[in-house]
Parts: C-alpha cells; structure tokens; sequence
C-alpha cells in the first residue's frame, strides 16, 4: 500500500455533523490546527436529517430539574445523573452560541422562540427550525462557518503509541493518508446500517465504535439501540426511511391501528406522546397481534399541518398520502445508538488523546433510552467541550513513524443487515441473538492492509478560502496498492488488480466497522437478560434491578471481545 498523502494537525476531527463542526470551531477558536474528516459530502449528515428539534430548558414554565428528570424517567434507572444535570444545563449557552453563527429558529405569535413537546417530556421544550427541519438548519449555520473539511476521506484507524494518540490512517479518493496528530475526535454518528432500515444516512455504520475498539478504547450500552416509533412506512422499503417526527405527536396526532383504535391506550399515562421505547414496543405488539407490518398516524384534523411539517408533508406525497386527508402508514425503524464510546462530559476516553462526542459517544446522558430531541444538545454541549478539551494534547510529541499491517474482518452487509433486523430489533430473544451471532460470523472474511511506504508532498483542503494545504503530502502514482493482500472467508474473490477504487473498496472499510459493532452489540444484548430501557427481551420480560449497571466491552490484545458491568454511580476514569 502507498501512502498518497500526508498531513499534520493539532486535533483531527472524524465526522461532519454537528458534534463534529462544533469541536472543530472551538478548537480553531482556541489557536488550534484543526482537520476535518467526512466521508461523504457537506450535508450526508444524520445532523442533516433531524427534524425533531432540540430539547433546551424554557424560560418560563420549566427549569433544569424537571429537564433533568424527564431524561432520567426516560433512561429507565441507567443515566449517569451528574452527567444528565451538567449537560442539560449547558444547552441555553450552545444554543447561543448557534444563532450567534447565523442559525435561524421558528417564531411564536409574540416573537419568542417557539416550543413544542415530543414523547417523555413534560412540557413543551423543544425548539425548532424551518417546522421539521431543525437539523439541516444547523448543519447550514455549522457548514456556514467555512472550517477546513476534507470530504470524501474516511479514517481507517486511529494510530496510538506510547504517549496515546499520534495520529490516523485514512483513504479517499487520492488514496490511502496519513495525518499526525496527538487528538483525535470521533464523531461518525450512529450505527443505522446495521438494520435493512432506519433513518440514518448511508454513511451511518458504526464507523466510531469500530475505531474506538481497535484503538483500545471502551464502548458502553450498545445493546440500547432506539427505533423510531412512526417512520414512514411503504411496502418492502429498505435503506434510509422518512420518519414522522414525533412532534406530529406533539401536535396531537393521534397513533391507531387498521380499526381505528389506538394503539397507546392503556399502556402508559402520556399516551402516545410515552417515551420511545414504549410507544414502540405497544407498535410491535399491534402488529404481531393483527398479523400486519404497520399502524397509523391520524393527522387529518391538525389544521397547517403542510406550513408546520413541510418536510414530512414532501415525504409523504412523493409516497402517494396527503396527511390532510389520508392516514400516514407508519412503523418502528432503527433510529438512535444510546450508547457508544464511553466518555466523561467532556468527551474524553480513557485512551489518551482520544475523544468522542455526539451520537457515537456515550457520556451517560441517555441511559437506556434517549430522551427525544437530546441528541442535538448533547451534540452541541459536549462538541463544544471536546474541542476545548483537546488543548490539553498541545505539546505532545505525535508522529506516526510505523504502521504494521493488519486484517480487517468482515461480513457482507446483507448478511449483517438481515441478522440485526430478524434478531436484534424491537423485540428480541437468547436464542436469536445467539443464532443472529452465528450467522455473521460464519460468513467473516478478511481484508489484508500491509505496511505503507511513505514519500512527500502536499495536501488540498476545501475551507473558508476555498482550497489550501495543510502539512506534507506524498508524491506517488493515483491510487494505492494492496499489493499482495488476500482476500479469504465465504464468498471473497482475490482481488489482484492492485488499484484502489475508492467506491468500491469503500465498502469493505464499512462492512468492517458493521461486522464489529453487531458481534459487540449481540453479545452485550444476550448478556443483559432482562427488558430496560429499548432493550427489550421477550424471554426476559421484567427489569432486573442487579442489572441495573450499563455493560462495557473492550477488544482483548489476543482477540476475541471482554464483556464487563460498568456500575451507573461509578465514574470512568479518564486518562488525560
């Protein structure tokens, strides 16, 4: 393999979304040399694709307590309180912060800021942007602030030595790169592909779990996995679905099923407007007990439904419904990883330099089941507090001097997706997580990475000024070489064209980081014998209060996965 490229960088930032850019700018606003990795472009984002809003404390009628307390109430006993507490009460700074760049929010009648209410909350809370379009209107302010982004390029891992971080090995479409850097932030978003739908971008698989893992860093609570109660639901859909947002509900939208009766009635005093994971579970047990694959959301008497939800009302015509008249087809989807790379409140892990914020991470905000709309606050609390966390690496010595070769194991999507979504979906059981384990892993094979050779040169980044360079870059022919690498396992092909074809390759990097973040996720979810949170086992189908501790899993030197209880009123311990 040939290195094409090669930079150097105060804090390398893995992700384009709102964590992602909210470090990067808090870095770069504290005087460091900051490098943005995306894989796709400047909106394939699940930022982009919030609709929801963002759940910030009100100025009248509410206070941090009762935020704090919906969000514990929601986390089903596995919150980390003081986490919960110091990043709500963090959320009316970030959200100052954000319209200082230019982000624009929906107005009330009397100028104000205006609120609404989604399931879990007890009050109306939620700010939001352009109806339903509140993430793209962040990720307009972030992308706005012209950082340097390098698009196209996806890390392929995190390189430590013996003072931490030193840097990352990535590819793009000028082949394979290498930056030095003693901080890294992983800020990849969630793990939707593992599931034939969701609502998250393609890009969304699991890519900073995989890293973190083979960095030697710690993931917590994987087997919390939240689908969204009312994605759009069309016949043999797959991929990245519309969802409804649960502020249709807010709104007082109405769940039914084929009869016309309501499907929360009776099983949680919210109704409807119940945390996620229990208007999902009463969805599926609609479902299986009708013998159908979706309910209904009834939103014919919401007057300006088309001016309040514009996106929804799109997605819904381009399927054939006017939510004005009709009934909108709806179903559970993959939707939110609760938990990810443990990390404190500042994003910091327990390898040195390596930090983590956003979806991917787990800071112990969301428990076992994320409040709605807390994912773009804890995006922008703790983003901000992770760039400026990364300071404390300026002074370390990092370089990447050797690069050993490694193999990366992998299962073909397909097989990972049908597994995930048969076995590891809403409702789950032992026997089929165990059987869902098996599968993948009897159709792993290998990608061999050898050693690189290095060169010189120098490297284009896209920023406010439009291209500039950033560190030496190697001079060597378009492309690089696996050379010799061998492909093995059931039905691999030996590739001995030696050329790397971005797109295609691509897809083995991803397949990768899905293979490893399902076997992590189906062993903790069989380790946890019990129903909490949006983890819920049909063998097992009471809370167990000597389970009430979140579960973490770490890559063993040798191989192989150490699965071990992290207690809630326990801190990890940060190395800084």
């Amino acid at each position: 393999m040939n290195v094409s490229w090669e930079a150097e960088a105060d804090l390398v930032v893995i992700g384009g979304g709102v964590a992602g850019l909210t470090a990067a700018r808090t870095a770069s606003l504290r005087g460091l040399r900051v490098l943005t990795l995306s894989k796709g472009g400047p909106t394939d984002t699940s930022t982009q694709y919030a609709q929801g809003g963002i759940a910030v404390v009100a100025p009248r009628g509410d206070s941090v307590d009762s935020h704090v307390h919906d969000t514990v109430e929601a986390g089903a006993g596995l919150c980390d309180i003081d986490a919960v507490r110091s990043i709500v009460e963090g959320g009316q700074a970030a959200i100052a912060a954000l319209t200082d760049l230019g982000a624009v929010f929906d107005l009330g009648r009397d100028g104000q800021i205006s609120r609404t209410r989604e399931g879990g909350h007890s009050t109306r809370r939620i700010i939001h942007a352009g109806g339903d379009a509140t993430g793209a209107e962040v990720q307009r302010a972030l992308n706005a602030a012209g950082l340097p982004v390098l698009f196209g390029a996806a890390a392929l891992r995190v390189v430590t030595g013996p003072e931490g971080v030193c840097g990352v090995v990535a590819v793009s479409d000028n082949g394979f790169g290498v930056v030095h850097t003693p901080a890294v932030l992983l800020a990849t978003g969630g793990l939707g592909q593992l599931y034939a739908a969701s609502t998250n971008p393609p890009g969304a698989t699991g890519d900073g779990v995989a890293l973190a893992l083979w960095a030697g860093a710690a993931v917590a609570d994987l087997e919390f996995v939240q689908f969204h109660p009312t994605v759009l639901f069309t016949p043999g859909g797959v991929g990245r679905r519309p969802l409804i947002s649960e502020a249709v509900r807010g709104e007082g939208a109405k769940l039914v099923d084929s009869h016309g009766d309501s499907v929360t009635a009776g099983v949680h005093p919210r109704g409807d407007l119940a945390p996620r994971d229990v208007v999902s579970r009463a969805i599926a047990a609609r479902m299986r007990a009708l013998g159908t694959d979706h309910v209904f959301l009834d939103a014919r008497h919401l007057p300006g439904f088309a001016q309040r939800f514009p996106t929804i009302t799109a997605s819904c015509l381009a399927a054939g419904i006017d939510p004005a008249q009709q009934l909108i087809p709806v179903a559970p989807a993959a939707h939110y990883q609760c938990g990810g790379v443990s990390t404190d409140t500042y994003g910091r892990t327990a390898v040195p330099g390596l930090y983590a914020a956003g979806e991917v991470a787990r800071t112990g905000l969301h428990g076992a089941n994320r409040l709605a709309s807390n994912s773009l606050l804890e995006g922008l609390v703790v983003g901000e507090r992770a760039g400026a966390a990364a300071a404390e690496r300026l002074g370390v010595r990092a370089r990447i001097t050797e690069i050993g070769s490694w193999t990366a194991e992998f299962a073909d999507r397909s097989v990972v997706q049908q597994a995930m979504t048969e076995h590891a979906s809403v409702v789950r059981d032992g026997d089929g997580l165990a059987h869902a384990l098996e599968r993948i892993e009897a159709a792993i094979g290998t990608v061999a990475v050898p050693e690189p050779a290095a060169g010189g040169g120098r490297l284009p980044i896209s920023g406010a000024g439009g291209r500039s360079e950033l560190g030496p870059v190697s001079q060597s022919e378009p492309g690089a070489d696996f050379g010799d690498a061998g492909r093995c396992g059931p039905g691999r092909q030996a590739d001995e064209s030696g050329a790397f074809a971005w797109a295609r390759h691509l897809r083995y990097v991803e397949d990768a980081a899905l293979t490893i973040t399902a076997q992590a996720l189906l062993r903790v979810a069989a380790a946890r014998t019990e129903s909490r949170g949006c983890h819920t086992r049909s063998d097992h189908p009471g809370a167990v209060d000597a389970q009430r501790h979140s579960t973490m899993v770490r890559l063993e030197p040798r191989g192989g996965f150490d699965v071990s209880a992290l207690p809630t009123d326990t801190a990890m311990v940060c190395v800084r």
